[in-house]
């Protein structure tokens, strides 16, 4: 899931994402140690809970320092990768691990049975970090949803050229969640495709391309909340970023940023109201909130729960209406 039209990568349960025909030819197995350093990731948890990340790397690639880890709550955790790596992080969360390091998680988990992942991938549903670090030339990233939701997440560029935008989902996916895409306990959120198996949900057999694979009502759910993740296999157009020569920061529950390049306008801060009491020009990531709030309460029928909303916010309805019309005619 990386640069648009060149190559496509459908995440899955256990499988990385392989790498785009460029880097298959030239890639080789590097030893942390050995090599030019691509870039610094580093993992930062502001969440109100202890986080354990997990490191996938992609085949080709060689592991990082670690493949599991325990994040405290305001702890960060920093890893050097080699140029051209290529693979995933995700949270883990629930975790319970004993003295010598043996137990399992509630979500993300990645079924080794050991704080380290160990070359296994996280057990969906799991919000995941993707990166292909370019060999001199750009890095592909994105946040992507296809696997499901457990938890916010952002990936920041930092110190690099280019777009280098930030990306991520800042929301609480679990509040809006369908009840059909629910886990047992709301601790995350499946993906339809995860949920319900079908081939149209899961861009797979006489779906898998573009044309045939269209979004689906639960996915417009993931997009209106989350707009720069990817939330179905074939979401790349909005959902991945580049950069060159960057480091980068995944943070956990993130303080809701605007999630906009360094380039786009900055957003109304004077708090102005108008005679209805509601803010002519409402925060992006707000107005995000309550359409996903909207769409969740309409893909579960329960529209009795939904708030007031605004003409905007009307239209986005209707467009979106309009949209799932369109796929399913």
């Amino acid at each position: 899931m990386m640069e648009p039209g060149a190559w496509q990568c459908i995440a899955s349960t256990q499988s990385p994402c392989a790498l785009p025909p460029l880097f298959k030819a030239t890639s080789i197995t590097w030893n942390a140690s050995q090599g030019a350093m691509a870039a610094t990731f580093t993992f930062v948890n502001k969440c109100d809970y202890t986080v354990w990340p997990g490191i996938l790397a992609n085949p080709g690639s060689s592991k990082l320092e670690s493949t599991g880890f325990e994040l405290m709550k305001g702890g960060s955790r920093s890893f050097q990768a080699p140029t051209g790596w290529a693979g995933r992080f995700w949270g883990r969360t629930g975790c319970s691990f004993d003295d010598s390091g043996l137990g399992s998680c509630t979500t993300g988990d990645c079924g080794s049975g050991e704080v380290e992942c160990n070359g296994a991938g996280a057990i969906p549903p799991a919000t995941l970090a993707e990166f292909t670090l370019g060999s001199g030339s750009q890095d592909f990233y994105d946040v992507s949803l296809v696997d499901g939701y457990n938890l916010p997440m952002i990936v920041e560029g930092n110190g690099g050229s280019g777009e280098c935008a930030t990306t991520g989902c800042v929301t609480d996916l679990n509040k809006r969640c369908p009840s059909e895409l629910k886990t047992d306990g709301g601790d995350a959120c499946k993906s339809a495709c995860d949920a319900f198996g079908k081939p149209e949900y899961c861009c797979s057999g006489t779906y898998n391309s573009p044309a045939a694979c269209k979004p689906s009502m639960y996915s417009l759910v993931f997009k209106s909340a989350c707009p720069k993740s990817y939330s179905y296999a074939f979401d790349d157009a909005t959902s991945t970023f580049t950069c060159t020569a960057a480091d980068y920061t995944i943070t956990f529950c993130p303080n809701s940023p605007s999630l906009k390049s360094s380039n786009d306008p900055s957003p109304n801060t004077t708090g102005s109201t108008d005679e209805s009491g509601s803010d002519p020009n409402p925060d992006p990531m707000q107005a995000s909130s309550l359409d996903s709030q909207l769409l969740a309460n309409l893909a579960t029928g329960d529209s009795t729960k939904t708030q007031p909303f605004s003409g905007t916010q009307f239209g986005f309805v209707v467009t979106i209406f309009l949209i799932i019309i369109s796929v399913l005619l």
